[in-house]
């Protein structure tokens, strides 16, 4: 496993690499200049100059990059010229937000995805199976931002027992927290879950017409032993695939509910450097979020070996 996981790393230092070649290239592509838009209304020729010196704007490109990345590897990701804040301490601010949203919605996600996803497989033609195929279908085309707009007029304006927006630290009022988050974390995990439903019945139905559930059934275990020992833990690998690449699309920042509850969690974040024309936000934004990205897949490949013995030879 051990070696299994140098190569792994391995493979994703050149990938990261690319990753942060392409991020600053097509960084250039943006429309419009940032110093001119830092400038103000006036744009005062000295003050563009100046702005353009101080951002490097001047300086051919692969220098611009060299020394972006070796600011990297040390740790900086340069500095907001819209805020005045290091984009590093920006990240550290507003990730945590969306962390907590990203969990809570995957664990929203896999309470109701996987267990439905079972019943569904194993009761398959029966109305069990039926309404889970109708939950699926209903959480893959309810946009989030429509269900979310609905749940505000349900449980916040109707019935008043959730606050229809805003966000409260956990470490100043747990209770609120939870509140304030319940609604967001249930709108995008209703989707993930209807998504995680489908293809957990898809692997369960495809293993439980093994040889080794029959030969697990011809021993005398009992249902529940087959399906949860043996049918589920080789369904396993490609569920553990998928939750991987949608915890790390919920990291990223899910931007329509954090617009719709008023969350200030990354993907507002994103969203505001791009239209500020802020580079080294949207590059170290977009640097953290691929490097997630590779890490969560990483964790999942180790996880392969955890639910399935055959590959730990």
């Amino acid at each position: 496993m051990f070696e299994y996981l140098v190569k792994r790393v391995a493979t994703l230092l050149p990938t990261l690499l690319f990753v942060s070649m392409l991020i600053f290239g097509l960084q250039q592509l943006l429309p419009g200049d940032p110093a001119k838009i830092l400038a103000g209304e006036d744009q005062d020729p000295q003050v563009v100059a100046y702005l353009r010196a101080k951002l490097h704007l001047d300086e051919p490109l692969p220098l611009r990059y060299a020394r972006w990345v070796g600011g990297v590897l040390q740790g900086d990701l340069g500095e907001s010229v819209r805020n005045q804040q290091p984009v590093l301490e920006l990240i550290l601010q507003k990730l945590p937000v969306t962390v907590e949203l990203a969990l809570l919605a995957m664990a929203i996600a896999l309470a109701i995805g996987i267990p439905s996803g079972i019943v569904s497989a194993v009761g398959r033609g029966t109305a069990w199976d039926w309404a889970a195929n109708a939950f699926a279908l209903w959480g893959i085309s309810t946009p989030n931002f429509w269900l979310g707009i609905l749940m505000i007029l349900l449980f916040s304006v109707q019935l008043g027992w959730l606050p229809a927006s805003g966000y409260v630290s956990p470490f100043e009022d747990l209770g609120a927290n939870l509140a304030a988050m319940m609604m967001p974390a249930f709108v995008l995990g209703n989707a993930i879950a209807a998504v995680l439903m489908r293809h957990t019945r898809s692997a369960m139905l495809q293993v439980m017409s093994a040889d080794y559930v029959r030969t697990a059934r011809a021993k005398g275990l009992s249902e529940r032993t087959v399906v949860l020992k043996h049918a589920l833990r080789n369904a396993l690998t490609p569920i553990i695939t998928l939750g991987a690449l949608e915890l790390g699309t919920l990291l990223s920042g899910a931007v329509l509910t954090e617009q719709v509850f008023t969350i200030p969690g990354f993907g507002k974040l994103v969203v505001d450097a791009v239209f500020n024309r802020d580079y080294a936000v949207v590059q170290g934004v977009v640097l953290v979020t691929a490097s997630t990205y590779m890490l969560l897949n990483l964790l999942a490949d180790l996880a392969y070996f955890a639910v399935n013995p055959r590959l730990r030879r």
